[in-house]
């Protein structure tokens, strides 16, 4: 999970330039897409389960435990009690709980040793569920669904309709979505009822994470450390796009899908702001 790259050099910083920040670049792009139909667009106005033994991997502190349905209970239960988790994704690992436990979201900074000012991105599990949380009636129709589940974070306006806590990312009136294009994560996500805040599991300004053992140093802050194995995107993490704008894009990283994201939000009519006068 995880929000970095710049839109607007203006003063004060804007939203999406503060979400830019997360994110390292990469140019790196998969085929995750080709496994995805393109939809023709009209325009439209934005439980705890006990586990073996066998199976179970004991740390200083939580328990590694396989990143499969046999598990998700567990893992929702621990989200719902305010708890921080290690999970895969489709691209990185990341630490996740419930983004409306202010307790819960000051603890992954905690781990993390991340400023408050660098916001988090949430993950959800349909992409149905985004019109809860942000702004989606500028959006063409079908776009999202294109888009998503991938390796793509939208940051898209929180509107005044927005379910989330103010105090997550405050001042900010704009959210980094995802819906990771990863079984487990999505599991977790419905059964918590609600969003999860999501950001890589790394130190701050370290490397991201693509096994469980290159965060090992940190399993002691989590409940539970989820190992879906070694992930094959590599460190680039999801592209970012701004679509707070009707009509328009920006990419805010390139991440790990950056051509095929721009082929798709060019099928649907949008321009990147950058190419506007």
């Amino acid at each position: 999970m995880r929000l970095t790259v710049p839109t607007k050099f203006a003063q004060p910083q804007s939203p999406p330039l503060l979400f830019a920040s997360l994110f390292q670049r990469s140019t790196r792009v998969p085929n995750w897409l080709s496994r995805r139909p393109i939809v023709t667009a009209n325009r439209m106005a934005w439980g705890s389960e006990k586990c073996d033994e066998k199976t179970v991997e004991h740390s200083t502190a939580g328990l590694v435990r396989p990143a499969t349905a046999d598990y998700a209970g567990e893992a929702i239960q621990a989200v719902k009690t305010g708890k921080v988790i290690a999970v895969p994704t489709d691209t990185l690992y990341g630490f996740a709980c419930d983004a409306c436990s202010m307790e819960a979201v000051h603890r992954i900074y905690e781990i993390k040793g991340r400023k408050h000012t660098s916001p988090l991105a949430i993950c959800v599990g349909d992409v149905q569920d985004i019109q809860r949380y942000a702004t989606t009636h500028h959006l063409p129709l079908g776009l999202l669904d294109s888009l998503l589940p991938g390796p793509v974070t939208v940051v898209l306006r929180r509107g005044d309709s927005s379910i989330l806590e103010k105090s997550l990312n405050p001042g900010l009136d704009s959210i980094g979505v995802r819906v990771p294009d990863s079984d487990f994560i999505r599991l977790i996500a419905r059964g918590s009822q609600s969003a999860l805040a999501l950001t890589s599991a790394n130190l701050s300004g370290q490397s991201s994470s693509v096994d469980v053992k290159d965060f090992e140093n940190l399993w002691q802050h989590c409940a539970c450390i989820y190992n879906g194995g070694v992930l094959p995107s590599g460190r680039a993490g999801s592209t970012v796009v701004d679509l707070t704008r009707p009509g328009e894009f920006k990419i805010l990283r390139p991440g790990s899908a950056k051509e095929e994201t721009i082929a798709i939000l060019e099928r649907y009519a949008l321009v990147e702001e950058k190419c506007l006068s």
